[in-house]
């Protein structure tokens, strides 16, 4: 018994020995071998084949051409065969390493666009009566326009369940699109969003936009601060409390959060003026000159970049 397993082990060792320089001759294959051959498969239509050699190949290329052609060919060789992990990593290569280019941008619109049509059909198939599901339908009916069958929509989510998120804030949103807005609605609907979502900064910003055009800058400048506290990358608070801030004459105070959009936002005359606002109330003179020759070379550079 002991001789037969001793034999067996040395076998079994002698097989991995004998078999390791084949898998190693696999592994040393050149990357530009494997795109070659991946890319050549993919142009016959033999996707199946191509994408383990594409999907290895793609990254490791250096040949500009071939790194292109081969991770054009594995998205679109993964689309054709419903794969969407590979079809993404290809799509994201693609993104960054050929930023800007006409074929990548439409390729990516078109796809990511077609990852979503499939997702929203999986989820109405397997879960059509979730909140989900309806919300997605609620959101479709919304971006065509369809406020009312939007809100009906919203309210049945609410219906059954009073508890789901963002819906009190998408509702909101609609309320304030009619003609003319539903302020006071709009009001109800974004704050009933932050009993259930306290975390909400969008609902907050909503609200300190609707008490900001009202000329409420106490309050907007509360919400607006809430807002950024709650999402600090959340842009247009910042600026929209500095507004508030320089509305209410609080010039000192709006500094800080105008420094923070210009920061985040540099090509916006916008966020320039308004600083250059607070800083010449302040007496900050120097620094309000330079604001407003920024205000004005970026207001150049957005009429040259206009269509």
């Amino acid at each position: 018994m002991m001789i037969r397993r001793y034999n067996s082990l040395f076998l079994i060792g002698f097989m991995m020995v004998v078999s390791r320089p084949s898998s190693l001759a696999q592994q040393a294959v050149p990357p530009e071998n494997k795109a070659e051959r991946g890319i050549a498969l993919a142009h016959k239509g033999r996707c199946k084949e191509a994408i383990p050699l594409l999907r290895s190949a793609m990254g490791r290329v250096t040949d500009k051409q071939a790194k292109f052609q081969a991770s054009m060919l594995l998205a679109r060789c993964a689309m054709s065969l419903d794969q969407a992990q590979p079809a993404v990593e290809a799509l994201l290569l693609l993104n960054r390493e050929f930023p800007n280019d006409p074929e990548v941008l439409y390729t990516t619109a078109h796809f990511y666009s077609e990852l979503a049509s499939r997702a929203s059909q999986q989820l109405a198939a397997a879960a059509p009566n979730s909140a989900q599901a309806q919300k997605l339908e609620a959101e479709a009916l919304e971006s065509q326009g369809d406020w009312e069958k939007a809100a009906t929509q919203y309210r049945k989510i609410l219906a059954q369940d009073p508890t789901q998120g963002e819906i009190h804030f998408r509702l909101g949103r609609i309320l304030l699109s009619r003609t003319p807005p539903d302020t006071e609605n709009a009001k109800k609907e974004f704050e009933e969003e932050l009993k259930i979502n306290p975390g909400n900064a969008s609902a907050e910003f909503m609200l300190g936009e609707t008490a900001r055009q009202a000329g409420q800058w106490d309050q907007a400048v509360d919400h607006f601060s809430r807002a950024v506290k709650l999402d600090e990358g959340f842009a247009e608070a910042y600026l929209a409390l500095g507004i508030s801030l320089n509305a209410a004459g609080k010039f000192p105070d709006a500094v800080r959060p105008l420094e923070q959009y210009v920061k985040m936002q540099p090509g916006d005359p916008a966020g320039h003026y308004q600083l250059a606002t607070a800083f010449a109330r302040t007496g900050r003179r120097a620094e309000a000159d330079r604001e407003i020759a920024l205000q004005h070379e970026t207001a150049k550079t957005s009429r040259t970049q206009e269509p």
